[in-house]
């Protein structure tokens, strides 16, 4: 009888069939059987989870990995951390702020390098950065040298060589992506609706970047994805005004979706503390009758349900929110309250991320995906200690107790049955999904 690298065992395994007790058999670095949860299965690795759940693990599209003066190694290395210990077990890195930006081929490189530079916890997939001197062969070098998509802004590109993009240029790359099928991430906030804001706070952010900056620039959108067919995926998405336009757009076959994070569903600018940098990001937190309007968006089922498609941390060291590390307790947190599932959990951060930027491997626990695991206890609360950003003090509902990256178990430890650590992570390389 073969013997399986690693089996795990659950009361409570997310499969794309539903929340089911079963386990899971991983050999070379995938998935080989999901049976049933008592089945003999020969391992040199077992673990078993009892009631803790195992989900597939998180696929986190923008992501920014460097703070402001950071080696670009030592931001890649702190980042992964972060996300396997979060249970994010594929991070899809924005292309600034970084030092270089993703903007070519020799920009990746740069990036590969950092990453080869340090021992990881999760896998790297990239977009590549538009600028006004982008051309179809940049974009062509970029997605050969393995991009999964690309990114732009309307307004702050993050990089002083990543300028917001006008509406002709929108429509050449887009028609560029399109025969690509390639998809292009757009912050929507548009320049010409934004202010300087009057003062240093929280407060003075939010009346400087209104909701009809992410309104106009989602027109800007629709109007070159419409024309063009190109597919174009709001990231943030935090103006939950604009959630009938996209729903409108995709009712008429437009290929425009959204992302959201949690610190949009979680924290209102309410209750948001003027002077604490911890809470400040782009667009900036709305009020509480838009974080409510932001849920029944992503609730929304009519039609094909993805509008409002997915949910990464939006992760911005030194810069906005910073908190990969707390995605899934987070959005759990405020999922549990709505008498929301498992299931939900992992079609948000899991499941439709990896399908929108092809990584057809990854997104779901069956046969021949790969062993990116989560064991995740949705009982279980914490309270955040200091350096977890806006949710510093807060007690959040279910804690991750392990994760799994082709197999070999990277974050936070050792499960105490004796699952074995080890290795894990690397870039996502031309080729491989």
């Amino acid at each position: 009888m073969r013997h399986f690298d690693l089996v795990i065992r659950s009361d409570r395994v997310v499969t794309p069939d539903g929340v089911i007790p079963a386990a899971v058999g991983v050999r070379c670095g995938r998935i080989s059987v999901v049976a049933d949860r008592h089945a003999e299965l020969p391992a040199r690795r077992e673990t078993d989870l009892g009631a803790a759940a195992l989900l597939p693990g998180c696929v986190d599209i923008d992501v920014a990995v460097q703070r402001p003066g950071q080696p670009l190694a030592e931001g890649y290395a702190e980042t992964t951390a972060a996300a396997a210990a979060g249970g994010v077990t594929t991070i899809v890195v924005t292309p600034a702020p970084a030092s270089p930006p993703i903007t070519c081929a020799g920009a990746l490189e740069a990036h590969l390098r950092a990453v080869a530079a340090e021992e990881r916890g999760t896998h790297v997939a990239f977009l590549g950065g538009m600028t006004a001197r982008s051309t179809p062969a940049d974009l062509a070098d970029l997605r050969a040298a393995g991009v999964v998509g690309f990114h732009c802004s309307l307004s702050d590109g993050g990089a002083p060589d990543v300028a917001a993009m006008g509406d002709g240029q929108l429509r050449k790359v887009l028609g560029e992506l399109a025969a690509m099928d390639a998809l292009l991430v757009v912050h929507t906030e548009d320049a010409a609706e934004l202010a300087e804001p009057r003062g240093p706070g929280n407060g003075a952010l939010l009346a400087a970047r209104p909701p009809r900056a992410e309104r106009r620039g989602l027109e800007r959108v629709i109007a070159a994805a419409r024309l063009t067919g190109g597919r174009a995926h709001v990231a943030p998405f935090a103006a939950a005004e604009c959630a009938a336009m996209l729903a409108a757009a995709r009712s008429v076959g437009v290929r425009v979706s959204a992302q959201t994070s949690p610190h949009y569903l979680c924290l209102p600018a309410e209750a948001a503390p003027d002077d604490d940098p911890d809470y400040r990001c782009r667009p900036p937190l709305r009020s509480d009758a838009n974080r409510a309007a932001l849920w029944r968006a992503l609730l929304d089922d009519a039609g094909d349900g993805d509008t409002v498609a997915s949910v990464g941390s939006g992760h911005r060291p030194g810069t906005g929110v910073a908190a990969v590390r707390w995605l899934l307790p987070a959005l759990w947190t405020a999922a549990r309250r709505r008498a929301l599932g498992l299931a939900d959990l992992s079609r948000w951060t899991a499941e439709r991320p990896a399908a929108l930027v092809g990584l057809s491997a990854k997104g779901a626990i069956a046969v021949g995906r790969d062993a990116d695991l989560v064991a995740f206890d949705p009982d279980a609360e914490q309270q955040v200690p200091p350096g977890g950003g806006p949710y510093t003090g807060r007690r959040l509902a279910g804690r991750v107790l392990a994760t799994w990256v082709s197999g070999q178990e990277t974050a936070p430890g050792r499960l105490a049955n004796g699952t074995a650590a080890g290795p894990g992570g690397g870039a996502l390389l031309p080729g491989r999904s």
